[in-house]
């Protein structure tokens, strides 16, 4: 059985669209590896469902990025940084106290057809 969720992966208003956050899971079960394996695999699922509405990470303009722990966020950017390359969205990073299914990062993102 697959768990329905209340919210849409994505949103589009005309060119602008919201890709709600992203975590580090593979099959509904978050993938091993920690801060920077979860990292990777919430980029894949941020790239999937960007390509969904016809669009790539060249279009983020912005990222909201939550971690458990502040201490993961070098780690974090070893991995995100060369996965948006030059062309880098605006960026902000918090701590939160949890995260679903006991992630370590989320990520979420605005993407502008035009960038």
């Amino acid at each position: 059985m697959t768990l329905q969720l209340p919210f849409s992966t994505t949103v589009r208003v005309g060119e602008v669209v919201a890709v709600s956050g992203q975590l580090g899971l593979r099959n509904g079960e978050l993938v091993d590896g920690g801060i920077k394996a979860q990292t990777s695999q919430a980029i894949e699922n941020l790239k999937a469902a960007l390509a969904g509405e016809g669009l790539g990470l060249e279009n983020v303009v912005k990222v909201n990025v939550y971690l458990i722990d502040m201490r993961d966020f070098a780690a974090m950017n070893e991995v995100y940084g060369p996965a948006f390359g030059e062309k880098l969205p605006a960026r902000t990073a918090v701590a939160v106290a949890g995260l679903p299914q006991g992630g370590v990062v989320e990520l979420e993102a605005w993407a502008h057809a035009d960038r």
